[in-house]
């Protein structure tokens, strides 16, 4: 006979518990997205690889010490609708990352702008604009 574990809502044996219980498996490891940081003229271009993510799963911003924030969250979950009946083990997926990049002083930190497109979040960092300064030369008197 096999053991049994009752509770309010389980009736089956431990051995069935135990087929279903992955904390045997090896978990997967999970890697930060590969981010691409671009330098141009007139700005920085940041590049995160986001398959499957949308602008919802995004917060990005500029912190009180001038870093960039992007910090992404998403949360799956995997339903078969078509059965009927209790769920014995039901799949959740919920991936979170959060990535900080110091500014350089010549970020114009209000144009920064980003956007989702194909699967990559681009954040473009605008340079402040240089002034052009008179090359002026001062002559000192000798006396």
């Amino acid at each position: 006979m096999l053991p049994m574990r009752r509770t309010n809502d389980s009736w089956l044996p431990d051995i069935f518990n135990d087929f279903f219980d992955n904390s045997w498996m090896q978990r997967p490891r999970y890697t930060a997205p590969a981010i691409n940081v671009i330098e141009t003229e007139k700005e920085y271009e940041v590049e995160l690889a986001a398959p499957g993510l949308s602008k919802e799963d995004f917060n990005v911003h500029v912190d009180s010490e001038n870093n960039l924030q992007i910090e992404m969250e998403k949360k799956t979950e995997n339903k078969e609708n078509r059965r009927q009946g209790r769920y014995l083990r039901r799949e959740f997926s919920y991936e979170k990352f959060q990535q900080t990049l110091l500014l350089p002083d010549d970020v114009d930190a209000e144009r920064i702008e980003a956007k989702v497109e194909k699967g990559v979040l681009l954040v473009t960092l605008p340079k402040k604009e240089k002034v052009a300064r008179a090359e002026s030369i001062k002559r000192i008197d000798i006396k």
